[in-house]
C-alpha cells in the first residue's frame, strides 16, 4: 500500500483527546478460553463508542513467549495466537474506525524477546558476530570474565545484565527475556520504521511507545557508580534513561508519521527527571504527546494537585503540545485504592482530570470504579517483577483482573471460559450490566462526563486555567467559555458560593444559588 499524504485540513484530534487503554488479555475473551483476544475487542467496540472515547490505546498483541505479558516481542508484524490473527487486528482497525474510534497500538523498541529472530541468531554466531552489533554484548569483568561489564541493575531486581555459555553478556533493564537493542546500530533504526510503516499502512491512527526514553545509552555504558540503581534523583540523567541521542530517532519517526493522511501520532512512556525534560520529546518534529506521570503520581491535595497542573502546563506552553492527564494504567494501582479515599475520591479526581485542557487517558475499568484486587494468590500471579529478589513491587496483577461485563458470578461476562485472572467475589454490583442505566453509577458519570467533555465549549484543548480563590483544601478554577471546576480534596464539607448552576458533580451537593456545602472529597462542575 502506497501511503498517501495528508491533504485535508488539520482537525489536531489528539490535543483534545480522551484516549481508552484495552489490556487485551483482560478486556473481553471471545473464543472462551479465559484469555481476552481481539475477537472480544473487537465485539466491544461499541460499547467503547456509546462510552464516549476518541481512540483506543491497545497494549501488546504481536507474537511473544509472554515473559512479560506481551512486553516481550518475538515477531512485531505477527499477532501471538492466543490474541488471535492479523485478519482479526485489521477487523478491529476496520469496525473502530466505522464506529468513529481511533486505534493507536502499542510499540517496544527499547528491547525485544529472546526468541526473537535476530536475538537467537546473535546467541548461536557467537562473539565477534555482526549480528550481536545490533545488541550489547559484552565481554565481563573480573579475572576470567565472571562479573557484569557495569554495575547497572534490572528494573525488575537483579543484574542488568546476564552471562551467556560462550562467556559474554547482554544487556537487558527489564527480564532476561528481553534484550535491549543497540540504537546505535543502523538496522535497528532501518527495522524500527519498516515497523512503522507495516502498522500505518494497515491503518493504525498511532502508537504509543513504550519505554520511549531509553532506547540510547551513554557511551561506553559507564557504571551508575552509586548503589541507587534506576532512580531518578533530582535532574540526574542516568546513563540509561533519557539519553538526548533519543530525540533523533523520534524526528525520523516524525518524517514517516506526517507521510500519512489522518494525522497519525505517537505518544512517549518517558520518564524523566521533570516535566521539562518530557517536554523535549514533544517538540514539534518529534512526538505528539507524552504521559504525565507527575500528574499521575500526585497525591489527593489540593495545593500538590495545583502546583502539578501548574508545572504540567507550562512545561508544555513552550513546544505548543498538549498536556496529557492521566490516573490509572497497567502498571499502577488503579486509582480507586491509590489514593485512599474509595470511589468518592476516585470519581472526584476523575471529574478534576477531565476538566483539566488538554489529552485524557483511561485504563479499562476505571469506568467501573474497579478497585485494585489486592488478594491474588500467589500461585495466580503472572507479573515478572513478582518473582524476583528486588525491583518493582511485583504486584501489577491485581490492576490486570479482567473485566465485568454482565451476570452475577465470575467470569461476569467476560467469556465463556472463566478468566485468566480470578475476579473477586464482590464485583456482581460493578459490571457495565449493573451500572448501565443507573444515575449514581460511575458508569454513567463516565458518560456523562465525556459527552459533556466532547460538547462544552469550556472542555478540552487547552493551554491553561484562571486559577479562582478557594479556602484550603479546596481546588477552584475557570475555563474560557463558561465552566469553574471546585474540587474539595479534605474530608468535610466546605460552604461555598455557587458561581452558576451545576453541570455535573461526582456526589450530588445540592446547591443553592447562594452559599452551598460542598461534601469532602467530591468535585463540582458549574457553568456560569
Amino acid at each position: 500500500m502506497t501511503p498517501q499524504h495528508d491533504v485535508t485540513p488539520a482537525t489536531d484530534w489528539w490535543r483534545d483527546a480522551v484516549i481508552y487503554q484495552v489490556y487485551p488479555r483482560s478486556f473481553a475473551d471471545g473464543n472462551g478460553d479465559g484469555m481476552g483476544d481481539l475477537a472480544g475487542i473487537r465485539s466491544r467496540l461499541p460499547y467503547l463508542r456509546d462510552l464516549g472515547v476518541d481512540a483506543v490505546w491497545l497494549s501488546p498483541f504481536y507474537a511473544s513467549p509472554q515473559a512479560d505479558a506481551g512486553y516481550d516481542v518475538a515477531d512485531y508484524r505477527a499477532i501471538d495466537p492466543m490474541f488471535g490473527t492479523l485478519s482479526d487486528a485489521e477487523a478491529v482497525i476496520r469496525d473502530a474506525h466505522g464506529l468513529g474510534l481511533r486505534i493507536i497500538v502499542d510499540l517496544v523498541p527499547n528491547h525485544c524477546s529472546d526468541q526473537h529472530e535476530w536475538f537467537r541468531r546473535a546467541r548461536a554466531e557467537g562473539p565477534g558476530s555482526t549480528i550481536r552489533e545490533r545488541f550489547h554484548f559484552r565481554k565481563g569483568r573480573g579475572e576470567n570474565g565472571e562479573l557484569p561489564p557495569n554495575d547497572w541493575e534490572s528494573l525488575f531486581g537483579g543484574p542488568a545484565w546476564t552471562r551467556v555459555p560462550d562467556g559474554e553478556w547482554y544487556l537487558h533493564l527489564f527480564a532476561p527475556e528481553q534484550p535491549d537493542f543497540n540504537w546505535d546500530h543502523p538496522a535497528v533504526r532501518d527495522e524500527f520504521r519498516s515497523v512503522l510503516r507495516f502498522w500505518l499502512d494497515l491503518g493504525v491512527d498511532g502508537f504509543r511507545v513504550d519505554v520511549a526514553h531509553g532506547l540510547v545509552k551513554a557511551p561506553g555504558l559507564p557504571d551508575m557508580g552509586h548503589g541507587e540503581q534506576l532512580r531518578l534523583l533530582g535532574n540526574q540523567v542516568l546513563p540509561f534513561f533519557d539519553q538526548d541521542g533519543v530525540h533523533d530517532i523520534y524526528r525520523s519517526w516524525r518524517t514517516v508519521l506526517d507521510e500519512y493522511s489522518g494525522e497519525r501520532i505517537a505518544v512517549a512512556e518517558a520518564w524523566t527527571p521533570t516535566v521539562d525534560r518530557t517536554a523535549l520529546y514533544l517538540r514539534p518534529d518529534e512526538l505528539h504527546q507524552a504521559f504525565n506521570f507527575h500528574y499521575l503520581n500526585t497525591g489527593w491535595d489540593a495545593a500538590a494537585l495545583r502546583e502539578a497542573i501548574d508545572t504540567s502546563l507550562d512545561a508544555m506552553r513552550p513546544v505548543s503540545a498538549p498536556t496529557t492527564w492521566v490516573l490509572s494504567n497497567h502498571d499502577v494501582v488503579r486509582h480507586t485504592t491509590r489514593l485512599g479515599g474509595g470511589p468518592a475520591r476516585a470519581r472526584a479526581a476523575t471529574l478534576l482530570m477531565l476538566a483539566l485542557p488538554g489529552s485524557a487517558y483511561l485504563y479499562q475499568g476505571e469506568e467501573l470504579g474497579l478497585p485494585e484486587v489486592t488478594d491474588l494468590p500467589d500461585e495466580v500471579r503472572q507479573d515478572p517483577s513478582f518473582f524476583r529478589d528486588a525491583g518493582q513491587e511485583g504486584l501489577r496483577d491485581g490492576c490486570r483482573v479482567p473485566l465485568p461485563w454482565s451476570g452475577d458470578a465470575a467470569p461476569y461476562g467476560f467469556g465463556a471460559g472463566g478468566s485468566w485472572l480470578p475476579q473477586p467475589a464482590d464485583w456482581a454490583a460493578l459490571t457495565v450490566e449493573a451500572q448501565t442505566g443507573d444515575p449514581d453509577s460511575t458508569l454513567e458519570l463516565y458518560r456523562t462526563a465525556l459527552s459533556l467533555r466532547r460538547t462544552h465549549p469550556a472542555l478540552g484543548a487547552g493551554a491553561s486555567v484562571e486559577w479562582l480563590d478557594a479556602p484550603a483544601g479546596v481546588v477552584a478554577f475557570r475555563r474560557p467559555g463558561g465552566l469553574v471546576c471546585t474540587v474539595n480534596t479534605t474530608e468535610a464539607p466546605v460552604r461555598l458560593a455557587a458561581p452558576g448552576r451545576v453541570l455535573l458533580s461526582s456526589r450530588r451537593p445540592e446547591p443553592t444559588d447562594g452559599d452551598f456545602a460542598l461534601p469532602g472529597d467530591t468535585t463540582v462542575w458549574f457553568e456560569e
